[in-house]
């Protein structure tokens, strides 16, 4: 339930990000959007997020078509990791198997980019 409400209110910090946040949107703007989910390898947690300059749309599941997807092994590294979203945390995550990056590591960049602006 904690990793529910963590992904639901990271939306609504992405929303209020791009409605307030110049530097947010200018980065959103150079990256044509982005769009990418959050889910537990299970798939019983599972939240996407399509981000464009002109806004953010958020729903549950994890569509074919994003062009990242974080899987982490459970909730609970999830909701560790997404304290602390740093670079070594992932990457630290990655080696002890408990995220596992799908799609390109270049979005992954853009990804921690866009975030820092939250």
């Amino acid at each position: 339930m904690k990793l529910k409400l963590t992904l639901w209110l990271l939306s609504f910090m992405l929303k209020h990000a791009l409605r307030r946040k110049p530097r947010f949107r200018e980065q959103l703007e150079r990256m044509r959007g982005l769009d990418w989910g959050i889910a537990t390898e299970d798939l019983s947690i599972a939240r996407y997020y399509r981000m464009t300059p002109q806004s953010v749309i958020t729903g549950k599941g994890l569509p074919v078509d994003l062009d990242l997807e974080l899987r982490f092994r459970d909730q609970d590294s999830a909701l560790r990791i997404l304290k602390k979203p740093t670079q070594q945390a992932f990457l630290d995550g990655m080696v002890n198997g408990e995220v596992r990056l799908v799609g390109d590591s270049a979005d992954m960049n853009k990804l921690q980019k866009l975030l820092k602006h939250l």
